[in-house]
């Protein structure tokens, strides 16, 4: 009987564990279907969250392209705009030679000579040089007739540069520009300081808000005048003593091609003589002949261009002496360097007359060769040293 009686107990307690049993297998199940739930969305949130790092690592990278290549396209403006300029004066030029031949050449394409209208040509190219002269000062008589001396007063900095006082001035400072490309001037108050072993230390520094391009850098009148590094052909006036620009302007024509053959770093070559500032540069369409422009320093507007008859090929460097350009050849792996090839752009100088002057001494190359009006002296930059050159002049014939 007791037997039977536990055994009644027995079956609904085992009944209610095995369904507990059960629920519990029930639930585990359920947590695991959720823990694998979780897993999964948090691999997905993982991947989303890495998919948004990609995306904003990648629009970076396209913002910055964007920017760069907007300011290609700045550059690009203002080369399309230079171009332009250049192309108008060459149209103008064109048609002033149309115009010209078109007056002495008849329907019937035979030349027929007219004395009223080379009169009237003749006429204009007289004006047209009064004028010259009148903007020249044509009192301006010497020309240069030999380099009678060398003085190297320093050997530092790179092989490429230029030094220079301002004859503009009456002060006694010096200016080097040491390198191709740079953007610090390093003024001395005078050649005894600039000559001494620790002379940067006692330089002052000024530091220009766009470096240059080349050696063909002036400075007159306390501005620095420079050739902006990266752009085609604007030029730079700088004021020294405000360290601030004070003006720019674009060459026409230009810095498509080195203006010396042997100076590849240098596109325009700013010069200073009795009249003033001077561009000088080369250009494809003239054969790579060497162009020479006279720029008005206050205003910084071209005032008359001409095409000379000197090659830019194997030559090194070039300077304004008295209206008169002379550039200066030299052999690729350096020499003797020589002037053999003068323009007078007032036909002063009978140049097939000229022989070729040589400099004295120096085996090597130039990077730079300026003529200072002042002192009636070039100061060039051969190999890493600093050199004055003294010349000796006399009267145009």
């Amino acid at each position: 009987m007791v037997v039977l009686q536990l055994r009644f107990l027995l079956v609904p307690f085992l009944t209610s564990v095995m369904g507990a049993a059960q629920y519990m297998m029930q639930d585990a199940a359920l947590m695991n279907y959720i823990d694998r739930r979780f897993l999964s969305l948090e691999k997905r949130l993982e991947k989303c969250n890495q998919d948004i790092l990609d995306y904003v690592e990648e629009f970076r990278d396209f913002s910055k392209m964007v920017l760069s290549r907007l300011a290609g396209l700045n550059n690009y403006k203002a080369e399309v705009k230079s171009e332009v300029e250049n192309l108008l004066t060459r149209i103008e030029r064109a048609q002033r030679d149309i115009d010209y031949f078109g007056s002495v050449t008849d329907s019937n394409t035979c030349i027929e000579v007219h004395e009223d209208l080379v009169k009237q040509q003749l006429f204009e190219e007289a004006e047209e040089k009064k004028k010259l002269k009148l903007m020249l000062n044509a009192s301006c008589d010497h020309m240069l007739a030999g380099i009678k001396s060398l003085k190297i007063v320093k050997k530092t900095g790179d092989k490429h540069g230029s030094w220079m006082k301002d004859p503009g001035k009456k002060h006694t400072k010096i200016y080097l520009l040491n390198g191709s490309v740079n953007n610090v001037i390093l003024e001395f108050a005078n050649i005894m300081t600039f000559m001494e072993s620790n002379h940067t230390l006692k330089a002052r520094r000024v530091t220009l808000p766009f470096p240059w391009e080349g050696t063909g850098h002036i400075i007159y009148q306390g501005f620095l005048f420079y050739h902006r590094y990266g752009s085609l052909n604007e030029i730079i006036k700088f004021n020294i003593q405000k360290r601030n620009t004070a003006d720019q302007m674009l060459l026409p024509g230009a810095g498509r091609i080195p203006a010396y053959q042997l100076s590849p770093s240098t596109k325009i070559d700013l010069a200073i003589d009795e009249q003033g500032l001077w561009a000088i540069h080369a250009e494809p369409e003239t054969g790579g002949n060497i162009v020479i422009t006279k720029i008005n320093h206050i205003t910084m507007a071209v005032e008359h261009t001409w095409d000379t008859s000197c090659n830019s090929k194997d030559a090194e460097a070039a300077f304004m002496a008295c209206n008169t350009l002379y550039v200066v050849y030299n052999f690729p792996s350096g020499g003797t360097s020589r002037i053999q090839c003068v323009y007078d752009v007032l036909d002063a100088v009978n140049t097939y007359e000229i022989p070729v002057l040589h400099f004295p001494k120096r085996q090597g190359s130039h990077s730079t060769i300026h003529y200072n009006p002042k002192e009636k002296q070039l100061f060039a930059w051969g190999d890493g040293s600093q050199i004055i050159y003294k010349l000796h002049t006399k009267q145009k014939v």
